[in-house]
């Protein structure tokens, strides 16, 4: 076995440049992913927790069909079912297009897991507050925008920060919709170097750096928010 070869770290510093620019996009779609499915996950919320029996039905479909689906298959299908079959471009440059059709797919996917963490802090909310907004002449909408929903973000910001982390883990999957970031890399590397020891941990400490600061700051903006019951 030639060691020399598999802990060989000069292919990592020989591909610095590509190594920032495929992070850089793994940061851009994340960031990206993350306004646009917790957006979605609150929409879904309100839904589920809607006194419209029809909505809470479309809510919980949603929830239970997305939460159930592989997120490969969800890439897929933005990737061949709506760019391929259906014709759904959103840009004429192939690449911002790939960009777009990938954040579609994992903000759909992961506003399913945000909405059930969000139904969760809504659980946490004492009765009596919703009673008390209804008293004051509150309508459903805005006792959830300015009574309930607040307080339930801020009683599950820890598990939000675990969705979240979990969402930037995501990201390597989306080379299956055609958009190129730092997994797309690492198999391009594994092609051209082998799968070696080095790559695999240049590329895991990669994430790391992304993931560990995204735990810390739920970590401390949880402890920072925490309600006293």
């Amino acid at each position: 076995m030639n060691w020399d070869v598999l802990l060989d770290f000069s292919p990592l510093a020989d591909n610095g440049d590509k190594l920032l620019t495929a992070f850089w996009a793994t940061i851009r779609i994340s960031l990206t992913v993350a306004v646009l499915s917790l957006l979605i996950g609150t929409l879904i919320t309100a839904m589920r927790v809607s006194p419209i029996r029809v909505l809470r039905i479309a809510g919980g479909f949603y929830v239970n069909t997305l939460r159930n689906t592989p997120l490969t298959l969800v890439l897929l299908f933005c990737s061949l079912g709506l760019s391929d079959t259906l014709k759904f471009k959103i840009s004429g440059t192939s690449t911002v297009n790939f960009f777009w059709l990938a954040v579609i797919g994992m903000s759909f996917y992961t506003a399913a897991f945000i909405a059930e963490s969000l139904r969760a802090g809504i659980n946490t909310v004492p009765m009596g507050q919703a009673e008390a907004a209804r008293a004051i002449g509150l309508t459903f909408t805005q006792s959830l925008r300015m009574v309930i929903m607040p307080q339930a973000f801020r009683a599950v910001v820890a598990p939000l920060g675990s969705v979240m982390i979990a969402m930037i883990k995501n990201t390597t999957v989306v080379l299956v919709a055609s958009y190129y970031e730092a997994a797309s890399l690492m198999k391009d590397m594994f092609e051209q170097y082998g799968a070696t020891l080095p790559i695999f941990i240049g590329f895991a400490v990669g994430f790391m750096c992304l993931t560990l600061p995204t735990g810390f700051f739920f970590g401390w903006l949880a402890k920072r928010m925490q309600v006293a019951r």
